[in-house]
């Protein structure tokens, strides 16, 4: 089995998906881009956890029409297939996407991967977040899957300075994995002078890997001054039996709440969207891309069209 955790970018009315695992390997997917909204523009960031991405599911023309519509093998053939793909599907804008080394403690493997679109952003630096040996062992710090963060240049927003942390927890470990984001966090405010922060992906935060105890002691969670976009009530999960909010978006900074459009974040349900049975939902991946619009810089805009 093999997962990608990406993160996305394009305009909404054609794409959908994100901060995107053997060896087998798998992705989260982070995407970025532009959408119709009210008549102004808005940035789309998404973040999906799609499950078993290697060439099987890249060969399947059912599965990749509905990827397109909204990563994960050793030898990186399925994330360039749904970047080829995604640039014929949408020939007025081409798209990127930089990805990170393949993470894991095992033969068990995954890859984060941002896809965005040229146009709209440039990548200004990134950032792998090491493994941390521990002294006299040969245990590593809390990740299984250390964090990837990427730096974009985002001139069509409000906020100019894009700071994205894609996450995968561990679901035996997330609230320990959750707590120490609040470290990589602190890290990346003093690595690059921002507390503008987006931490997205599927952090395993709902349900039987949560307690109301434990909540208390991860700091993302205590200190105010996050914003969990995503709430407990949401369900970002395909498979009708289960509602949990695995797959969270959390904010960090005066500069980049206020430019995220009220009410937009939420789980996009594909299965609804595109007439879909659970089975063949499943087929794309058991969880829901979670989204959420940035506000449009008018004037760059007005300058374009000009």
């Amino acid at each position: 089995m093999r997962h990608t955790d990406p993160i996305l970018a394009g305009r909404c009315s054609k794409w959908r998906a994100v901060m995107v695992h053997t060896v087998r390997t798998a992705a989260l997917l982070c995407a970025v881009g532009l959408c119709a909204l009210n008549a102004a523009f808005s940035m789309k960031i998404c973040a999906f956890n799609i499950q078993s991405f290697g060439e099987s599911k890249a060969n399947n023309k059912k599965v990749m029409g509905i990827l397109l519509k909204e990563v994960r093998d050793s030898k990186g053939r399925a994330i360039q297939a749904l970047v080829k793909d995604l640039n014929r599907f949408d020939k007025s804008n081409t798209y990127s996407y930089i990805e990170s080394e393949r993470l894991g403690r095992k033969t068990y493997k995954e890859q984060y991967v941002y896809v965005y679109r040229n146009n709209v952003l440039k990548v200004k630096e990134q950032y792998q977040y090491p493994k941390l040996e521990v002294q006299g062992t040969n245990d590593t710090d809390v990740f299984s899957r250390e964090p990837f963060i990427v730096r974009f240049h985002s001139p069509t927003t409000l906020m100019k300075d894009l700071v994205l942390i894609g996450q995968h927890t561990s679901p035996k470990s997330a609230m320990k994995e959750m707590d120490e984001l609040y470290i990589v966090f602190r890290e990346i405010c003093r690595k690059w002078k921002t507390e503008n922060v987006m931490i997205l992906g599927d952090l395993n935060a709902a349900c039987g890997y949560v307690t109301v105890k434990g909540w208390r002691a991860v700091r993302l969670r205590s200190d105010r001054k996050f914003r969990w976009l995503i709430g407990d009530e949401q369900d970002t999960t395909v498979r009708e039996k289960t509602r949990c909010a695995y797959d969270r978006i959390i904010v960090h900074g005066r500069e980049i709440i206020a430019t995220i459009v009220p009410g937009s974040a939420q789980p996009f349900n594909f299965k609804e969207t595109f007439h879909l049975t659970e089975d063949e939902a499943l087929a794309v991946s058991d969880h829901f891309p979670v989204e959420v619009d940035l506000k449009p810089n008018h004037h760059y805009l007005l300058r374009s069209e000009l």
